[in-house]
């Protein structure tokens, strides 16, 4: 049984995500169960965090910028210092396990985790795992990935395949699609085109539907589009005409599985967590990874799905020109739907998150100092 967890790790949704889902599951089996978690100071884990009922310790630690930064020179300062506090943290809290799950705090974590002799687990999300993971592995008890082929970067032996977490709305086998059309107010004999683009909104994305607005409007394409915050006002002042209304701009989607029950083809980045979400909705998917990610594993997260027939790549520099069209060919092609579709449903891994936990009781079950019968004797 897992009494006290320490859970590390942040900086991005992708990362969050997982280790929230993680520690509820936790949490369900033993609600007694002491959780704390470590994030990187001002990051957005220290807002997301405590919003799903966890406490959360901060590290001063950031990432090495590629282009030159000053910032870069305080560098070997902060990690010095964010290992020391996580050392503060580990010989507090006393943990039983540490569970690292990718960000910038997960490193000095789980590595002075290791050199106090605590158990680790890894979580990895992508496809192509970041160094930091790749050298925490060979101290990790067990490293829980996503997808196949991952002992080229991570010891065999300790790779367990469970998938990564996704939201609870997901699990519900109910059909919406009724609720999707009503809510969104869309025709039901029109196909719909869901666009996604994360909450900040891509913007290759949402200047390569503009572009081609017209091409979309004569189709008779009805699109669910998600712009993020930042792009939200000027492609309203942009588009917004009388004769679109069956382009619905949304800055944030509440709703996603309802947007998600009306869609008949989704536009997509390729984010881990993304990606384990589309696998389950099940739905032909158009992927176009971001270029502005480290070690560019959004490439290699969908690269992993076009090679098993679950996925259509666009590169981020075609968007523009090739995105619409592909995509609109694809609505048209039925045969080629179902066969993307039938694909992403054998990818599938709906149990990730129970299983991850599985993993994480046996480590504690085989790790556990034995607790010493010594009895002291009176005269």
């Amino acid at each position: 049984m897992i009494d006290r967890v320490v859970i590390s790790g942040g900086g991005t949704g992708g990362h969050i995500f997982p280790a929230i889902a993680i520690a509820d599951e936790i949490k369900n089996r033993n609600p007694k169960v002491k959780i704390l978690f470590v994030g990187a100071a001002g990051k957005m884990e220290m807002e997301k965090v405590p919003q799903a009922g966890y406490k959360i310790e901060g590290l001063r630690i950031a990432g090495f910028q590629r282009k030159f930064a000053w910032s870069n020179f305080l560098l070997p300062f902060k990690i010095i210092k964010s290992l020391l506090k996580a050392r503060r943290i580990l010989t507090q809290f006393k943990p039983q396990l540490v569970i690292g799950v990718g960000g910038y705090a997960s490193g000095p974590t789980l590595k002075m985790a290791n050199l106090l002799g605590i158990p680790t687990l890894i979580q990895e999300q992508n496809s192509y795992p970041g160094k930091t993971n790749r050298m925490l592995a060979r101290r990790a008890e067990n490293i829980c990935v996503a997808y196949d082929k991952m002992d080229q970067y991570f010891p065999k032996k300790k790779i367990i395949l469970t998938g990564n977490p996704v939201r609870k709305e997901f699990h519900v086998k109910q059909d919406l699609r009724a609720d999707a059309f009503n809510y969104y107010k869309l025709d039901p004999t029109k196909p719909v085109l869901l666009v996604i683009g994360g909450s900040l909104g891509a913007k290759t994305l949402n200047r390569s539907l503009a572009r081609n607005i017209e091409t979309i409007n004569k189709a008779g394409i009805q699109v669910i589009w998600q712009t993020g915050s930042h792009y939200y006002s000027d492609l309203v002042e942009e588009l917004f005409r009388e004769e679109m209304k069956h382009i619905h701009l949304l800055q944030f989607i509440n709703r996603m599985d309802l947007a998600y029950a009306a869609a008949d083809v989704i536009i997509s980045r390729a984010g881990a967590i993304s990606v384990s979400e589309l696998c389950m909705v099940g739905k032909p998917i158009v992927l176009v990874p971001s270029p502005n990610v480290s070690d560019d594993h959004q490439t290699k997260n969908a690269l992993a799905l076009v090679e098993k027939g679950a996925a259509i790549l666009v590169k981020d520099g075609d968007a523009r020109e090739k995105l619409v069209k592909k995509t609109l060919d694809l609505i048209k092609d039925t045969k080629r739907c179902q066969e993307i579709s039938v694909a992403l449903k054998q990818l599938e891994k709906p149990n990730a998150t129970i299983e991850i936990v599985d993993v994480c009781e046996g480590i504690v079950a085989r790790t556990a100092k034995p607790k010493s019968n010594h009895k002291s004797k009176t005269k």
